[in-house]
């Protein structure tokens, strides 16, 4: 097999191949009463959600070679000196006390072992304290994991291990860290950044947090979910790159949710055009944009910038705006924020995927010369993104959106073209 090489050195260069885990049992073993620690402030009915992300699924398909995370752990799996790791990890990091279901995950099968390392494993009442017990799982599912961009994230040639703010999201990355570290498919360096260079024990980051402008410009957003000392850890592994690094950091506030990583506030749409909500971006008076410069392996430079627009600008990179939720109304612009109204995802310069049900949103994209598709309509053959030179591709996203992400949060991408800017 042919090693793929991991190449992310843009947003929006043309995708070449991506990681995505379509939702399944994990997201309909949520209950209203485990759905908080799940992080969800609602619970997805799986039987609407799935034709909107089998839409999704099938634009990308249809666009660039895509993997499923279901798949890669099966056949990382298959070696049993990494089965034998991932079972020990589990172990000891989720059932320290609890040697009855290491033994119960030590006999399944590798199919089974990894579908329920996803899907949870439920608690097995042969005694009396499981009987008495409300839980109703030993290992609990992944309702999360459908959004594969937060728990590794490529950056150039290197995959980056994320530190999960929260614990029960843990086991995502432990996962995408097993695939990476053994996956015979991929070419590529794994690295854990806060495991390497934290000593705080204060560190989190998550992939919606982190934005790629260009090889050497890196936008990450500091709030609810990535916090001061994991941008801290990645400063410190880009001091051991050689040449001059640029990161701009964007306070996020902590609420409400909706602010959760700062793809949910500004993404990248084509060589000249960004999205962003508006307020946020560039109207805050309270919530820093900090513009970093590393050079030769030290901080040479940490000020406060406009916005990240005007930064970007001083680096060579000048984005024309685009408000989520329209230009006019306040209120339309929260209501779609909160809908993922700003997280789209490039399929190339100029093409990119968003929900359809952020109108307003939209309707302002097609003003600015997107024109605009649906997804069934490429999946059916109807029509090609490749008779476009700019378009915006719609999934209905009425349940997805209801998980908390969009389009940018559902895929990992392993490797794009270049992008000339």
């Amino acid at each position: 097999m042919k090693k793929l090489n991991v190449n992310i050195n843009s947003e929006i260069g043309k995708l070449e191949s991506v990681i995505i885990h379509t939702p399944g049992a994990e997201v309909e073993n949520m209950t209203p009463e485990n759905a908080e620690r799940a992080l969800y402030s609602d619970i997805l009915n799986l039987d609407i959600a799935l034709p909107e992300y089998n839409n999704f699924l099938g634009v990308l398909k249809k666009y660039t070679r895509v993997f499923e995370v279901t798949d890669l752990l099966k056949d990382v799996l298959q070696d049993e000196k990494t089965k034998l790791e991932v079972l020990r990890r589990i172990c000891v990091s989720e059932a320290p006390l609890d040697e009855d279901i290491c033994k119960l995950i030590e006999s399944f099968g590798v199919d089974d072992l990894a579908r329920q390392l996803i899907e949870g494993v439920e608690i097995k009442r042969d005694n009396l304290t499981r009987f008495l017990d409300n839980e109703h799982y030993s290992l609990h599912p992944l309702p999360n994991f459908f959004f594969t961009r937060d728990a590794g994230f490529a950056v150039n040639e290197h995959v980056l291990i994320a530190k999960m703010a929260n614990r029960v999201r843990d086991r995502e990355a432990f996962i995408m860290e097993m695939i990476f570290k053994h996956h015979p498919a991929f070419n590529t360096k794994v690295i854990n950044p806060v495991e390497k260079f934290d000593r705080t024990g204060k560190a989190s980051i998550e992939g919606g947090d982190v934005l790629i402008a260009r090889d050497d410009i890196f936008l990450i957003g500091t709030g609810m979910r990535t916090t001061s000392q994991g941008i801290d850890s990645i400063l410190e592994l880009l001091k051991t790159k050689p040449g001059t690094s640029h990161v701009i950091v964007q306070e996020l506030p902590f609420k409400p949710e909706s602010f959760i990583h700062l793809d949910m506030t500004f993404t990248f749409l084509d060589v000249d055009k960004c999205m962003i909500y508006e307020p946020l971006i560039m109207r805050s008076t309270r919530l820093l944009t900090i513009h970093i410069t590393i050079d030769n392996g030290k901080i040479a430079s940490i000020k406060e910038g406009k916005d990240i627009p005007a930064v970007l600008r001083t680096l060579g990179i000048d984005l024309e705006p685009v408000f989520c939720g329209g230009e006019n109304d306040l209120t339309t612009m929260e209501r779609e924020q909160w809908q993922s109204g700003a997280n789209f995802f490039a399929l190339e310069p100029g093409k990119v995927i968003g929900y359809a049900r952020n109108v307003h949103t939209i309707e302002t994209l097609n003003r600015h010369g997107f024109e605009i598709i649906r997804a069934r309509d490429i999946v059916d053959g109807s029509i090609s993104p490749e008779d476009y030179k700019k378009v915006v591709v719609t999934i209905q996203g009425n349940e997805l959106s209801r998980g908390g992400g969009g389009a940018r949060c559902m895929t990992m991408p392993l490797a794009r073209q270049k992008t000339e800017w």
